[in-house]
């Protein structure tokens, strides 16, 4: 009887064992399928890799890729690798390796504290082949340019992301400006990327090498090419940023031949260009978002909206490297406290004297500072306000009515 019993028994735990075994082989079976549909391509990624897909970004897909399985809660939900190409506002085109699709911009929350602009890399997930995709996750960036916003909010606007060089347009004609030029140059030391200045409109020049040595002059060291889109003169001295896989911006304000500059590289129209004004020999705004377009060689360009004014957002290497000659009279200064007028010792004064540094150089460094402070305090004080709105209100005392006692 008591033989009969265990046989019972063994014959349970066998059974309970074989579900248990059938059961997981199944989990690992749904889990081996769901792992191979979001490795799909496998990990050649051969459409990424022209779009700059690096080992700095498949590192970090393959970790955030990990973490989001983990959380999963829709199992016919895909996971893809993307890059955002173009920005619609609430509406955003991204790159996968199955071409593009569209995913919905995220709102801002405590998962999704940055902005998401174009040159991104994100982990987007997709119900079918169809429908919009979702942004699950976003990548840490290598490069990033930014600008303070225009109006009164202090909030920074980013340009582009991602971005291995900086194509700074500046045009040869009456749109010559220095001080905007030095304001570019700040902002893409500062993000990180590489700067190279393109002198367009080349053939609209009959002082080229004045305005090269104006340029050589204040930014020592940085490639400047001039070029003419109508031409062709200069337009092969580019071919050597352009590579597969390496981003390059194009910047500039409007008007400056930024769409048509990508179109002569392209070797086709893909942008809408317009023809300059007679009057004062500006073009017209064209751009109106930021995209991202791929040569047949494998580069990518990224046009951007023109930009009059270029408010800066922040600078820590930028100004030691557009100013540094100023940055190291300031500190040779007699007294620290020295406000570079009339103090007995001024290093900055003194060289100015010599003429060792441009009186004009020197008011467009202390205007820079100036705004920077400015921007500083701002900061300083948009963040007080929100400690002080996420500080916790005391409750309100409940008003005595003397009537009750």
């Amino acid at each position: 009887m008591h033989l009969e019993a265990k046989m019972e028994n063994d014959n349970d735990n066998n059974k309970s064992k074989s579900k248990s075994k059938s059961k997981s082989k199944s989990n690992k079976v749904n889990s081996a399928i769901l792992t191979s549909k979001n490795e799909e391509k496998g990990s050649d990624w051969m459409i990424l890799t022209q779009y700059g897909f690096s080992d700095f970004f498949k590192d970090q897909y393959v970790t955030r890729l990990r973490e989001i399985e983990n959380q999963k809660k829709d199992l016919y939900e895909i996971y893809q690798p993307a890059r955002v190409i173009a920005d619609f506002g609430q509406k955003i085109k991204v790159m996968t390796e199955d071409g593009e699709r569209t995913v919905a911009r995220p709102q801002r929350s405590h998962i999704f504290d940055q902005q998401i602009a174009t040159g991104d890399w994100i982990v987007a997930g997709f119900m079918n082949d169809f429908d919009e995709g979702t942004v699950k996750a976003v990548l840490s960036r290598m490069t990033k340019f930014s600008r303070a916003a225009a109006g009164k909010e202090v909030k920074e606007q980013i340009v582009a992301t991602n971005v291995d060089t900086v194509f700074i347009i500046q045009s040869l004609n009456h749109d010559f400006n220095m001080r905007r030029l030095e304001r570019y140059l700040v902002a893409a030391w500062d993000s990180g990327a590489n700067p190279v200045i393109v002198l367009t409109k080349l053939d609209l020049c009959d002082d080229v090498m004045e305005k090269l040595m104006v340029v050589y002059e204040i930014a020592p060291g940085v490639d400047v090419i001039p070029v003419s889109s109508f031409t062709g003169e200069g337009i092969k001295e580019l071919d050597r940023y352009i590579g597969i896989g390496k981003t390059i911006a194009v910047m500039g304000s409007s008007g400056v031949g930024k769409s048509t500059l990508i179109n002569t590289l392209i070797g086709r129209p893909v942008l809408k260009t317009q023809n300059i004004r007679e009057d004062d020999s500006k073009g017209r705004h064209t751009t109106t978002h930021r995209e991202l377009v791929v040569m047949e060689n494998g580069g990518i360009l990224m046009d951007t909206p023109g930009m009059r004014t270029l408010s800066l957002w922040e600078s820590d290497e930028g100004m030691e490297k557009m100013f540094g000659e100023i940055e190291r009279l300031v500190k040779s200064c007699r007294f620290n406290d020295c406000t570079h007028h009339n103090e007995p010792g001024c290093a900055v004064q003194a060289a100015i004297f010599k003429g060792e540094l441009d009186q004009r150089r020197w008011e467009s460094w202390k205007k820079l500072q100036k705004e920077l402070r400015f921007l500083d305090k701002k900061k300083d004080l948009k963040i007080k306000s929100l400690d002080r709105k996420n500080q916790k209100q005391p409750p309100r005392q409940k008003k005595v009515n003397i009537d009750e006692y």
